[in-house]
């Protein structure tokens, strides 16, 4: 019986993202990055951005059908197992990784070969961070480090060192926030990789973008969310009128219920 991947894949072009550098000397590789030249340099269009996670202004829509991803030598960035926060919706805002409990100073590996793009630290997000671009063409993001070891172009080895785990910026715990991305738009990590045997879940990882990003729907739902701010003698019926909504929506927007105290300063939900 034939299964939907491989009918997808009888239909759909796939991209082959291969890592050609096995094949260089290091002297080639080294007049290679002289020029300018960076992992997937041809597919991200010759941009290597030092500052911004995603720079490339391509939206999900825009991206290819089928991209085959080549993941054999992945190394887990971390020891531990513990999952302390999931892939998804966290009420207002969505997550773009997964959160890996562990212990501040513990070590954090590249999980494929690549070069380091950003070193950077963001004090109500992401905290110390590094972005690494991998020859494979997926872009990995570690987030809340607490020591980082390189620097902005190094290249580096799956399972290298790069820093130390941490509790740095919006954190309420030492953890690994750790994101999987192609050409800016994060997939969901457990897709790739299975956390709990620390391994790819397949050496070569077929990209369908309609299977790959199913939560589009929910960012781009939230694209179009709109929030007020809860003012002195606001309440849920007079809030309802005045954004041509109903209390039930706002309660479900927001999940509360209709006899739930709002405070003055809250951040509510009206469409």
């Amino acid at each position: 019986m034939v299964s939907a991947t491989e009918m997808i894949v009888d239909t759909l072009p796939i991209i082959q993202i291969t890592d050609t550098t096995h094949f260089q000397t290091e002297l080639e590789m080294e007049e290679e990055l002289w020029c300018g030249q960076h992992p997937a340099d041809s597919l991200y269009f010759g941009c290597w951005d030092t500052q911004w996670i995603n720079p490339y202004k391509v939206k999900i829509d825009s991206l290819p059908d089928s991209v085959l991803f080549f993941c054999k030598n992945y190394v887990h960035p971390v020891v531990s197992k513990r999952i302390t926060s999931k892939f998804g919706l966290r009420r207002y805002r969505f997550h773009y990784g997964i959160d890996i409990g562990l212990n501040v100073g513990d070590t954090i590996r590249s999980a494929f070969d690549g070069q380091i793009r950003i070193i950077d630290y963001e004090k109500r997000g992401y905290g110390r961070y590094i972005v690494v671009r991998h020859s494979n063409g997926l872009e990995t993001v570690y987030a809340h480090l607490s020591r980082v070891f390189m620097q902005i172009n190094d290249t580096v080895k799956a399972g290298q060192p790069i820093a130390l785990g941490g509790n740095t910026g919006r954190s309420t715990g030492p953890h690994l926030h750790f994101e999987v991305r192609f050409l800016g738009n994060a997939i969901n990590p457990t897709k790739l990789i299975d956390f709990e045997g620390q391994q790819v879940l397949h050496e070569d990882y077929l990209m369908v973008k309609k299977e790959t990003y199913d939560h589009k729907k929910i960012l781009d739902e939230l694209a179009k969310a709109q929030y007020c701010i809860v003012r002195s003698g606001d309440t849920l019926s007079g809030l309802a009128r005045r954004y041509g909504t109903s209390v039930s929506k706002l309660c479900k927007l927001n999940r509360i219920s209709s006899t739930s105290i709002i405070r003055i300063g809250q951040r509510l939900r009206y469409r």
